[in-house]
């Protein structure tokens, strides 16, 4: 009996360990698949025809000052990233679907991706050594942050993705696709904004939704 019962143990945390190994395989499937397309089209002729659509803006500089928001320590495109190469919010802001904070990306999750994409320009080049600095001395990114919410408001951003689903992101943060810097499109810090908003899709406008 005794050894038996070792054997199903053993067999039970090996299925365990290889259900792991399994899942870890998956994730660094999906992330190397992400850097191999971002790859392809980056590397792509600069006199590729590009939809003008999504395509980035004519910038001819990393320098953003110009630019409507905050200027960042590092000059994260969404107009690339979200616009141009079509990733998904939820790629880089995982924890959105399951947390009441959208959270800031890891350096990992970025260097998933640009530890083989290296930039066509000076500019490009210029910005992602600033993140493979960061990361390669565990300094954390110190971004600028664009919206906020009073913190005697609550906004669970899981309950709003459960409710509208991943595109609801533009509806207070705009089409980020579009846009080569974040600003503020909305005054999501305006109690109006929200009530607006409830008012349109019939949700409940009772003190206890935010205030708790």
């Amino acid at each position: 009996m005794g050894q038996a019962h070792f054997n199903i143990v053993h067999v039970l945390a090996l299925t365990r360990r290889s259900a792991d190994m399994r899942k870890q395989f998956l994730i660094g499937i999906a992330g190397a698949a992400t850097a191999l397309v971002a790859f392809a089209v980056l590397s792509r002729p600069s006199g590729a025809q590009q939809n003008p659509a999504v395509g980035p803006a004519p910038l001819t500089k990393s320098d953003s000052s110009k630019l409507k928001g905050p200027k960042q320590p590092i000059f994260y495109r969404h107009d690339v990233h979200a616009g141009q190469l079509k990733i998904q919010c939820q790629y880089c802001h995982y924890t959105v679907a399951a947390s009441s904070e959208p959270g800031i990306p890891t350096l990992n999750s970025c260097m998933g991706c640009h530890n083989l994409i290296l930039g066509r320009t000076p500019e490009n080049k210029a910005e992602i050594k600033k993140l493979a600095t960061a990361w390669n001395k565990k300094e954390p990114v110190e971004w600028v942050r664009v919206h906020e919410v009073a913190k005697h408001a609550h906004f669970p951003h899981a309950r709003h993705i459960k409710a509208m689903g991943p595109q609801a992101c533009a509806t207070c943060h705009g089409n980020l696709s579009r846009m080569p810097q974040v600003y503020k499109v909305n005054n999501v810090n305006n109690m109006g904004f929200c009530i607006g908003c409830h008012i349109e899709r019939k949700i409940t406008r009772d003190c206890s939704t935010c205030h708790y």
